[in-house]
C-alpha cells in the first residue's frame, strides 16, 4: 500500500465547486432580512388613549361643577335682590287706608303695625281713585323703596306701587282678599333668607 492512501475500501473526501477552482461556484445563501414595517407598538397607543380620555373626564367634571357654582351663585344673588331689607320698623312711616267695604279694617291693621314698631301718621279710607284687588298696595316714591321692600314682608301677597311723592312715607293700602299680617316668625324668617343669600352674592 502506497504511503497517504487511506483506509482500504475507504474514499477519497469529495472536492467542491471552490476547491476546484471552478467558475461559477456561489456564496451561501442567506435568509432575507424583513424590513421594518413603521408601525409602533399598540399599548403606549393605548396607554396614551386612556390618558387623554381620563383627562377629558376631569376637565368635563370640573367644567360642571364651575358651572353649577355659578349658576348657584346667580340664584342666590337673584334671590338677593328681591329679598326684603333688614330695617328697623321705627324708622318707617306708614299711613294706612282702606280699600274695602269692611269697617274699621285700617284701624285694626294700623294698631298691629304700630304693634310690631311701625310709625302709623294717618288711618283712613283710600281716596286715591285706583281700583285695588287682591291683598292690596304698598305705595311709594322713589326715597321709599326700601321701606316699602321691608313692609311688603308684612303684608304677603300686596302688590307694589310706585308714585312720585317726594317723601319716604310709605301707603299700605288694604284690598278686599287681606286677612292679617304676617307672623312674627314669617317676618323674621324672611329677613334671615334675604341676609343669607345677600351674603353668598
Amino acid at each position: 500500500m502506497s504511503e497517504g492512501a487511506g483506509p482500504r475500501g475507504s474514499a477519497p473526501p469529495a472536492e467542491s465547486a471552490s476547491d476546484r477552482g471552478e467558475p461559477g461556484a456561489r456564496p451561501p445563501v442567506r435568509p432575507p432580512v424583513r424590513a421594518r414595517s413603521g408601525r409602533r407598538p399598540l399599548p403606549p397607543l393605548i396607554f396614551l388613549l386612556v390618558l387623554a380620555v381620563a383627562a377629558a373626564g376631569t376637565w368635563w367634571y370640573v367644567l360642571r361643577q364651575e358651572n353649577a357654582r355659578e349658576a348657584s351663585q346667580a340664584a342666590a344673588c337673584s334671590s338677593a335682590a328681591s329679598a326684603p331689607p333688614s330695617l328697623a320698623p321705627s324708622s318707617v312711616t306708614l299711613r294706612v287706608y282702606n280699600a274695602t267695604d269692611k269697617k274699621g279694617l285700617a284701624g285694626t291693621v294700623a294698631k298691629a303695625l304700630q304693634a310690631r314698631g311701625f310709625k302709623v301718621t294717618e288711618i283712613a279710607n283710600d281716596r286715591s281713585g285706583r281700583k285695588v284687588t287682591g291683598v292690596g298696595e304698598v305705595r311709594h316714591g322713589p326715597r321709599g323703596d326700601d321701606a316699602a321692600a321691608f313692609v311688603r314682608a308684612f303684608v304677603p301677597g300686596a302688590t307694589d306701587y310706585q308714585d312720585t311723592r317726594a317723601s319716604a312715607t310709605v301707603d299700605v293700602v288694604l284690598g278686599p282678599d287681606f286677612t292679617q299680617l304676617s307672623p312674627p316668625e314669617q317676618v323674621s324668617a324672611a329677613l334671615k333668607s334675604g341676609a343669607a343669600a345677600a351674603a353668598s352674592c
